[in-house]
C-alpha cells in the first residue's frame, strides 16, 4: 500500500507493508482520504502527529525510541498516527510501524519546525490519502451497534472543533485562559488513557467491574470539564456514553471504543489551542536559568 501525505503545499509518499500490519492498515484504509490537523509533540520530540479515527491493538510491536527516521507509525495508547524525522527523546511505548517515508526527511523536519513554533496560533492541516493508482477499494465498515445519537455526536466532534473549546481561550478572568485550558486538556487526555487501560484489561478482569470503572471515569471527567473548565456542551457526549454503558451491558465493548474516539478527539482539539512552544519558552524564562526549584528554600 502506498499513501500520500500532504500539508502546507508539499507532498510526501509513504510505502506501507500490509504483511507487517494488515489489521491496522485495513482500519486506516477505511478512513481514507483522511483530513488532518497536525500536532507538535511535547515530550518525545522529533515527530509530527495527528489523531487516528480508529481503535486497534499493536501489531508487530516496536519500542517507539527504536523507530527509524521517516517511520510512519501508529501509537495505540496515544491513538496517534505519526511520522518521525529523527531519533525520539526518551519515552517508553510499544507502537506499530506501518511504513516508511519514501525519500529524505528534510521536508518533514522543516514542517515540524514551523509547526512547533506556531501551534496554538496557526492550524496546520493536511490530508492522508491512498496513492496507489490501481488499488482496490477497501472493504466496507461493519454496521455499528452504538446508539445513533452517540455516533452523530462523535462524527460532529471529529468534523470540527467544538465552539465551547474555542471559547475557552477567550476568557480573561484571573489565571484565564491558561488555567481552564490546561486543566481541560489534562482531564480529557487522562480520560482517554484510562479508557485505553480499561480496554487492555478486557481479557483479564471482570466485565461488570470494567463497565463500572468506565462509567466512573467518564462521569468524573465530564463533571470536571463541565463544572470546572466550563466545557458545558462538549462534556455531554461523555455523560451520554456513561448512560449508554449503564443501560445496555451488551454494547460495552463497542461503546468503550466510541468513548476512546470521543475523549481522544476532544483532547486533541484542546491541545491545538495551546501555543506549546511559547509556553515552554516563557517557562524557561521565568525560571531564569536557575537550577533551584521554587519548592526549595535556600539555607
Amino acid at each position: 500500500m502506498k499513501l500520500e501525505f500532504e500539508s502546507s503545499g508539499e507532498r510526501w509518499s509513504i510505502s506501507c507493508d500490509e504483511a507487517k500490519a494488515p489489521g491496522t492498515l485495513a482500519h486506516l484504509a477505511l478512513c481514507l482520504p483522511l483530513p488532518l490537523q497536525l500536532h507538535t509533540p511535547k515530550i518525545a520530540g522529533n515527530h509530527i502527529y495527528w489523531h487516528a479515527p480508529f481503535v486497534t491493538e499493536v501489531e508487530g510491536g516496536m519500542e517507539v525510541v527504536q523507530a527509524p527516521p521517516g517511520a510512519f507509525i501508529y501509537w495505540p495508547v496515544r491513538q496517534f498516527l505519526e511520522i518521525t524525522f529523527a531519533p525520539l527523546q526518551a519515552e517508553t511505548a510499544t507502537v506499530t510501524v506501518l511504513g516508511q517515508l519514501d525519500g529524505p526527511v528534510d521536508g518533514i523536519t522543516r514542517l515540524a519546525a514551523r509547526l512547533r513554533e506556531s501551534q496554538g496560533r496557526q492550524l496546520f492541516t493536511g490530508t492522508l490519502s491512498l496513492a496507489d493508482a490501481g488499488a482496490s477499494s477497501p472493504r466496507s465498515a461493519k454496521p455499528s451497534s452504538v446508539p445513533g445519537h452517540i455516533q452523530a455526536a462523535r462524527l460532529q466532534l471529529w468534523a470540527s472543533c467544538p465552539p465551547d473549546v474555542k471559547n475557552l481561550t477567550q476568557s480573561r478572568g484571573i489565571m484565564h485562559p491558561a488555567g481552564p485550558v490546561f486543566m481541560a486538556e489534562s482531564e480529557a487526555r487522562i480520560l482517554h488513557e484510562n479508557l485505553w487501560w480499561i480496554r487492555e484489561r478486557r481479557a483479564r478482569d471482570d466485565a461488570a467491574s470494567l463497565r463500572y470503572t468506565a462509567g466512573l471515569v467518564l462521569n468524573r471527567a465530564a463533571t470536571r470539564l463541565h463544572d470546572f473548565c466550563h466545557l458545558t456542551t462538549s462534556s455531554k457526549i461523555l455523560l451520554d456514553l456513561d448512560a449508554a454503558i449503564a443501560a445496555d451491558p451488551t454494547l460495552f465493548e463497542a461503546l468503550l471504543d466510541e468513548a476512546i474516539l470521543c475523549s481522544g478527539r476532544l483532547a486533541a482539539w484542546i491541545d491545538l489551542q495551546i501555543p506549546w512552544n511559547a509556553v515552554n519558552e516563557e517557562f524557561r524564562s521565568a525560571l531564569g536559568g536557575s537550577s533551584t526549584s521554587a519548592m526549595e528554600v535556600p539555607a
